[in-house]
C-alpha cells in the first residue's frame, strides 16, 4: 500500500478532464421498455409495498432503541439494551433491498475492525441505493446532515447509526465535525466505524472526483471500499444531470433482480506526509481505489455539479470538458476565483472597439497577464480554426458564464453591451446572431427566427429588456439554445462499457493499460497525464 502511495505518479488511476461525472443517461431498448411496462403493472407495485410495509416495522424498532436519550449520553456509543434491537433493525433493513430486487450483494476482500481502521471511505458514490452497503456493514455510523435525523421513519434509523451529524446553520460546524471524527477515531474501537462518502457527491462512475478532506483530517488508517452494480441497464445511478429519484428508485424496481458489489481493500496507513498533508492523504487514497477500479480520477469537485451541468451547455466547448478544464487552465495562471471576478469586472468595462480578431500577443496584454503555455492553453480553447487569432469579446463571455454560474441575465446584459457597437442601446440581428452563435453555440438560422420572435414591432432592433421580457413570457425559451449542443456519449460505469456483465474476471483485469488520455478540445489537443 505505501509503495502504490509513494509511486502514484506511475500507479494510479490516469486523469482526465474529458469527462461529465455529472451526466447520465437512460437507454432503454424495445425490450427493456417491454420489461419495464410488464414489471410496473405486476412485480414492482408489490415490492414497493412491501418496502414500506418493512420501514414501518423498522421505524418503531429504532425510535425505541433511540429513545429517553439524555443530551450527555449522545456523546456515547449506544450501549445496553438499546443494542439489543440492533441485530433486527439490521435484519429489517436488508429486507427493504432483499425485497426490491438486491437478493444478494457480492463481496470481496475482508472488513477490518474499528481498532484497525475506525474510517471506511467508500466510493464511488452514485445513488441513494449506495446505502445498501451501509446496511451490510450493520448500519455503522455515517457523516449526515443535522435535519436528516427528523426525516420521518428515516430519521430514527439514522439516529440509531450514531451519525456525525452536520449542521448548515452553525458556521464551525465543519471544524466541530472533524473534531468529532478525530475523537471518535482514535477512541480504540469503542464506537462503531464511520462510513464516509469521501466524494461528496453522486456521480455517474465513470471517474472518481476530488476526495474531500473529512476522512483524512484525523490521520488514522482507514479502509477503502470499492462500490460496483453489475446490471447491464444501470437504473442505479443518481446524478446532477440525470433521471430523478422517483424514476431511478421505479426503474430499479422493475428489474428482475439488481447486483452490487463490495469490495473492501487492504487497510491504508498514512505516513508521516499523509498525516502532516491530509489532502495528500486523500489523493493517495483516491488513486488507490481508481486504479482498483480501472477508472481515471478528475478535478472535479462537489461545487461544480451545478456549473459542470448548465456551464458547458452554454460555452463553446464540449460538453465533457467545460467547466472543469476552464477553470483548471485559469488556474495554472495563477487566478483565483476572486481574480477572476476582478478581471471580468475590468475586462466589462473596457473598449472593446476592435477586439472581434486579437492575437495571442495582445490576449495576454488585454489580460496584463505574461506569454505563458497556460495562456496558450486558454487562448487555443477559442482559437478553434488554428488560425492564431481570436474574438476576445467570446472570452470575456465565457468568464462571465463562469464567474456568474446561476446568473444568465447577468451574461446576456455583458454580450449584449459587448456586442452593441457604437454603444446604440440596441442590437440588429447580425448583432444577435453574432452573440449567439460565439457565446451560446446556435446556429445562424435558429438566431433569427429567434429574433423575428423578439421583435414584435419589426423595426429591426432589440433592447436587452425586449430580450429578457421574452424570456420570461417563453418558458420553454431554452429549448432554442439546444441547436447545435454536443451531447456527450454514454459513460462508462463501474469501470465497464455500458452493457458489460462486469463478473469476477472483468474485477481482476490489468490496470489501465495507458497512462496518457488524449481529449480533443474544439481541435486543440492535449495530453492529461496520470497523476
Amino acid at each position: 500500500m505505501k509503495e502504490a502511495s509513494k509511486n502514484q505518479q506511475q500507479n494510479a488511476g490516469s486523469k482526465t478532464d474529458a469527462l461529465n461525472p455529472f451526466y447520465h443517461r437512460l437507454h432503454l431498448s424495445g425490450l427493456d421498455l417491454v420489461k419495464i411496462a410488464v414489471m410496473s403493472v405486476t412485480v414492482a407495485p408489490i415490492r414497493l409495498l412491501l418496502v414500506g410495509l418493512l420501514l414501518l416495522m423498522i421505524w418503531p424498532l429504532a425510535a425505541i432503541a433511540v429513545a429517553f436519550r439524555r443530551p450527555e449520553d449522545r456523546g456515547k456509543p449506544l450501549a445496553g439494551w438499546r443494542c439489543i434491537l440492533g441485530p433486527l433493525i439490521v435484519l429489517l433493513s436488508r429486507g427493504v433491498f432483499f425485497v426490491g430486487g438486491f437478493k444478494w450483494i457480492r463481496v470481496r476482500g475482508q472488513r477490518a475492525s474499528a481498532e484497525e481502521a475506525p474510517i471506511l471511505v467508500v466510493a464511488p458514490h452514485s445513488s441513494f441505493l449506495d446505502s445498501l452497503a451501509l446496511v451490510y456493514m450493520g448500519l455503522t455510523s455515517v457523516v449526515a446532515k443535522a435535519e436528516s435525523q427528523h426525516i420521518p421513519c428515516f430519521g430514527k434509523i439514522i439516529q440509531f447509526s450514531q451519525p456525525v451529524l452536520v449542521s448548515r446553520d452553525d458556521p464551525d460546524s465543519r471544524q466541530n465535525t472533524i473534531k468529532e471524527i478525530q475523537r471518535r477515531s482514535q477512541s480504540g474501537g469503542k464506537w462503531p466505524q464511520i462510513f464516509i462518502f469521501p466524494e461528496g457527491t453522486c456521480s455517474n462512475r465513470s471517474c472518481l472526483i476530488s476526495f474531500k478532506g473529512g476522512a483524512f483530517f484525523p490521520g488514522v488508517p482507514v479502509q477503502p471500499v470499492c462500490l460496483r452494480y453489475h446490471n447491464n441497464l444501470d437504473t442505479m445511478t443518481w446524478t446532477w444531470d440525470g433521471p430523478g429519484a422517483f424514476q431511478c428508485l421505479w426503474l430499479t424496481l422493475c428489474q428482475i433482480q439488481s447486483h452490487m458489489e463490495i469490495e473492501f481493500l487492504p487497510v491504508y496507513k498514512p505516513s508521516q506526509a499523509e498525516i502532516s498533508d491530509p489532502k495528500l492523504f486523500a489523493s493517495n487514497v483516491r488513486h488507490v481505489m481508481a486504479q482498483h477500479l480501472q477508472i481515471p480520477v478528475t478535478d472535479h469537485t462537489y461545487p461544480c455539479r451545478r456549473r459542470t451541468i448548465h456551464i458547458p451547455q452554454k460555452l463553446r466547448l464540449p460538453m465533457e470538458a467545460g467547466i472543469t478544464q476552464f477553470q483548471k487552465l485559469h488556474r495554472q495562471l495563477g487566478l483565483s476565483d476572486s481574480q477572476m471576478k476582478e478581471t471580468l469586472h475590468r475586462l466589462q468595462t473596457m473598449d472593446h472597439h476592435s477586439t472581434d480578431d486579437i492575437s495571442l500577443l495582445q490576449f495576454a496584454s488585454f489580460l496584463h497577464l505574461p506569454q505563458s503555455s497556460a495562456l496558450h492553453n486558454v487562448f487555443c480553447l477559442y482559437d478553434r480554426d488554428q488560425s492564431g487569432r481570436i474574438d476576445f469579446r467570446e472570452y470575456v463571455i465565457g468568464l462571465s458564464l463562469v464567474c456568474n454560474p446561476d446568473n444568465a441575465d447577468a451574461t446576456l446584459q455583458c454580450a449584449f453591451q459587448l456586442f452593441d457597437g457604437g454603444h446604440k442601446g440596441y442590437i440588429t440581428k447580425e448583432e444577435l446572431q453574432t452573440i449567439l452563435h460565439k457565446a451560446f453555440a446556435l446556429n445562424h438560422h435558429s438566431a433569427a427566427r429567434l429574433f423575428h420572435d423578439i421583435d414584435t414591432d419589426q423595426d429591426g432592433r432589440i433592447t436587452f429588456e425586449d430580450f429578457k421580457k421574452y424570456a420570461a413570457e417563453k418558458p420553454d425559451f431554452a429549448r432554442q439554445f439546444e441547436a447545435g449542443q454536443p451531447s456527450p456519449p454514454p459513460p462508462t460505469a463501474n469501470g465497464h462499457r455500458v452493457g458489460e456483465r462486469g463478473d469476477t474476471e472483468d474485477c481482476d483485469r490489468k490496470p489501465l493499460s495507458s497512462p496518457v488520455v488524449r481529449a480533443e478540445t474544439n481541435g486543440l489537443h492535449k495530453r492529461a497525464v496520470a497523476t
